[in-house]
C-alpha cells in the first residue's frame, strides 16, 4: 500500500507500507513530518506561503493524533463540502490511471514500478489535464 502526497506539479512524497500492515492513526501522523520535509525540499518557498492539505475522511486521517500532526506541520486542512462524495482527488484521478497502467503486469519491484510511472508523467497529468 502506498500513501501518495502530490500537488499540481507532481509527486511530493510516497511512503510504502509493509505488506500486511494497516494504516493506523499513528502511522499516518508519522508521515506528516516527512511530508513537511519533502515539501521543504521539493517545493522551496511553499511552506512560507502556506500548504493547503486535502485528504479523504478515513478514520486514521480524522484521528486527533493525525490532525495534531497536520496542524503542527503548519498545514491548513481543506474540509470536504457538505454532501460531497468525500473523496480525495487521488481516488478518481491518480489511482485509476496508475491501476490501468500496471494492470496485468508483473514487476520485480512494485514500488519502483509505481515510482517510475509517476516520474514519467508531465505536469499536465498532475494538474488534471490529460
Amino acid at each position: 500500500m502506498a500513501s501518495v502526497f502530490w500537488d499540481s506539479k507532481g509527486i511530493i512524497f510516497i511512503d510504502y507500507l509493509t505488506k500486511g500492515q494497516t494504516i493506523t492513526r499513528q502511522y499516518y501522523a508519522s508521515l506528516i513530518p516527512k511530508l513537511r520535509d519533502a515539501v521543504k525540499e521539493k517545493r522551496r518557498g511553499k511552506l512560507s506561503l502556506g500548504v493547503l492539505f486535502l485528504h479523504d475522511n478515513a478514520p486514521a486521517h480524522r484521528s486527533k493524533v493525525a490532525l495534531k500532526a497536520i496542524r503542527n506541520a503548519g498545514f491548513e486542512i481543506i474540509e470536504h463540502p457538505p454532501y460531497s462524495l468525500d473523496l480525495a482527488s487521488s481516488d478518481f484521478h491518480l489511482f485509476p490511471i496508475l491501476k490501468e497502467h500496471i494492470r496485468g503486469t508483473k514487476f520485480e519491484d512494485d514500488d519502483a514500478a509505481v515510482d517510475e510511472f509517476f516520474e514519467s508523467q508531465d505536469c499536465d497529468f498532475f494538474f488534471g489535464r490529460n
